[in-house]
């Protein structure tokens, strides 16, 4: 898969030059280096998984990237938050995410969007963008950018993380399963805890992070093999990666043969809480264990 570009962008000296180690990569090149700079990459969260997707993408040469959060930064979450500092402590997390962008890669364009991504504005804030990334730490966010990334034709790039575990994969309904597929509903009302609850380590969602920004990468270069059909679990207590096929529902309401679900909705109604998008990305779905024991979906099957 690869968002098409009508018009690759000439690079700059000095941008063959930033970019040259790219440029050495035969998957990349010239070609590939101008596909990244033609790209629009839309961030919803600068928090624990933010910070790291919105760093690597600008270093990478991302040519717009929008950030969406509506929360200024706190003393608590520069344990996780790299994109922030102490010298931004009670200012706005995009105005925070968007100096700090600038300083890594001045040639980028950063749009922030101090708002809470709501089902009135999703459709506004996402359309001038190719990809849709997921940072987001609560579930109502989660199912809101699922739909939407449906109904537009988008890739989601999904990320979640919880105490020492994290997961990822790409939710792509032209090519495989979406988020409802695999998590038809959401869970019920304070079954999941928050890491204000239960904590998260702080390098963990760098590595999260990290995968979707790779995974975003591989999406616009259109090279590799993405996590379409597949769900990453990570454990960093032993250091493991596993995963896991997932299947489409063709009676899936959104993306399904016959949809029932053709517009946004009430996603707090839905998911039966607020969605108040602090967006760490700090609540998780489920364990490996959990997952073993339980097999949350008819549409998910473990690889061999």
């Amino acid at each position: 898969m690869n968002p098409k570009n009508t018009h690759l962008p000439d690079l700059s000296h000095e941008e063959i030059y930033r970019y040259s180690r790219h440029l050495l990569i035969p998957d990349i090149g010239m070609k590939g280096q101008r596909k990244l700079k033609a790209a629009s990459v839309l961030v919803i969260g600068t928090g624990g998984l933010g910070s790291p997707v919105a760093l690597y993408l600008a270093a990478a040469g991302i040519g717009r990237i929008g950030l969406v959060d509506h929360d200024v930064v706190d003393f608590s979450n520069l344990q996780r938050q790299i994109i922030h500092g102490e010298s931004k402590l009670n200012t706005l997390k995009v105005e925070s995410a968007r100096e700090r962008i600038l300083d890594v890669n001045s040639t980028v364009q950063v749009d922030v969007y101090d708002e809470l991504f709501t089902s009135e504005n999703a459709m506004r804030i996402a359309e001038p963008y190719n990809v849709i990334i997921d940072c987001s730490d609560n579930f109502p966010t989660r199912y809101l950018v699922n739909d939407l990334c449906v109904m537009t034709h988008k890739p989601n790039i999904y990320g979640s993380i919880f105490r020492f575990e994290g997961q990822a994969s790409v939710f792509y309904a032209e090519e495989g399963p979406c988020y409802r597929c695999l998590f038809p509903e959401p869970p019920p009302p304070g079954s999941v805890p928050s890491c204000e609850e239960a904590g998260v380590l702080g390098v963990l969602p760098g590595t999260i992070g990290t995968i979707q920004a790779t995974e975003a990468l591989k999406v616009i270069l259109g090279v590799g093999e993405s996590l379409i059909g597949k769900l990453l679990l990570y454990n960093a207590l032993d250091m493991s990666f596993d995963f896991v096929k997932l299947r489409k529902n063709p009676n899936c309401k959104v993306c399904g043969d016959d949809p029932e679900v053709t517009e946004l909705i009430d996603y707090e109604d839905f998911c039966g809480m607020p969605a108040h998008d602090h967006s760490a990305g700090e609540e998780w779905d489920i364990t490996v264990r959990e997952f073993q024991e339980n097999k949350p979906s008819k549409n998910v099957k473990r690889d061999a």
